[in-house]
């Protein structure tokens, strides 16, 4: 009898994670068909008359260029070291989700390189306290090499959703992508151990995947079954000059770079994993709302990525306009999901 109970109980939070997941998509999408902006032949957005203002629905802020890995096909690469004070920061925030922000992803390079993630958990707690009027849904995505389960008993209840990145299950071709800290090659143990804590802490987690050349090949179901994560999110190895490719880049992605072919290739292989969201390169580009270290929307309309005005300079709706995002790219990649771990069932979570 209990176990029928519980087995009803799991389809009927199903019914109502979907059907809110429905509704979210429905209203957005609504919203969405009113125009904000014209952009010219350039990308640059100007305002629009009568049109209503942006609003920064999903942003992701790369608050940190710097990283411990030094993955070949990386495409926001440690041009600089700055990170703004925290209070600058804070700041940033609040302009955000008074412009109506209900996703902030935390990224970098690597976030748990700035004082162990405590700069980061500072950031995610102000905006699950102070501004939680706002509702804002937080997410992370990380190498998950510097997490420890001190930062997670100290944070971890303000965290929605934890991504952590991985590209192969096999050691040495994870050292050949730079998925590593100088000899140490324990990337897939401290992922499960990862994935652990997540259990422990109530935390979503989530595997994203960038396919290239050293991997197109490889078959990842087996693990994708043991971690069972909520989102396995499988890119497309991207191009972009000035960080990954051409004249200034720190990187030479070239070698790495898969065809639209091989990606489907891949994607055919792992078809039958329920959690797979796949993104290729025209899906990816322009359809995120990337804030920069400096608190900079970046346009990567002409394949590389080009600044906005800071918005704590000039505000976010001017900053907007800069920034190259294109809002039905972000609807039609599916951009609106459940973002918070309160609306996912204890079947996803497994807690």
């Amino acid at each position: 009898m209990q176990q029928a109970v519980e087995a009803w109980n799991s389809r009927f939070f199903n019914v109502l994670r979907y059907a809110w997941d429905a509704v979210c998509r429905a209203l957005v999408q609504a919203y969405a068909a009113v125009p904000w902006t014209g952009r010219d032949a350039a990308g640059t957005a100007a305002a629009a008359p009568g049109a209503r203002e942006a609003v920064p629905l999903s942003v992701n802020y790369h608050f940190t260029r710097q990283c411990n890995y030094s993955c070949g096909f990386c495409f926001h690469t440690a041009k600089t070291s700055f990170v703004l004070p925290l209070a600058e920061a804070k700041r940033g925030l609040t302009m955000l989700a008074e412009a109506g922000m209900k996703k902030l992803n935390f990224s970098g390079g690597e976030p748990f390189v700035r004082d162990g993630g405590r700069f980061m958990g500072e950031l995610i707690r102000y905006c699950k306290t102070e501004l939680r009027w706002a509702g804002i849904s937080v997410s992370i995505v990380s190498n998950g090499s510097l997490i420890q389960e001190k930062w997670m008993h100290r944070y971890g209840e303000y965290v929605d959703m934890l991504a952590v990145s991985c590209d192969s299950f096999d050691a040495d071709t994870n050292r050949t992508i730079g998925r590593r800290q100088g000899g140490r090659t324990d990337h897939v143990s401290k992922l499960y151990e990862v994935r652990e804590w997540c259990g422990r802490h109530k935390i979503a987690f989530k595997i994203n995947t960038v396919v290239n050349t050293y991997n197109v090949n490889e078959t990842f179901a087996e693990h994708i079954d043991r971690l069972r994560p909520v989102r396995w999110k499988v890119f497309q190895c991207l191009l972009l000059d000035g960080e990954n490719a051409g004249e200034g880049a720190l990187r030479d992605a070239a070698r790495f770079y898969v065809t639209d072919e091989q990606f489907d290739g891949f994607l055919r292989r792992h078809a039958r994993v329920r959690t797979l969201v796949p993104e290729n390169n025209d899906a990816m580009r322009d359809s995120y709302l990337i804030l920069d270290e400096y608190m900079r929307f970046l346009n990567c309309r002409n394949g590389k990525k080009e600044p906005s005005a800071s918005l704590l300079d000039v505000g976010v709706q001017h900053a907007l306009r800069g920034s190259g995002f294109d809002e039905k790219a972000f609807l039609d990649r599916g951009g609106i999901y459940v973002w918070s771990k309160q609306q996912l069932s204890k079947d996803d979570l497994e807690w």
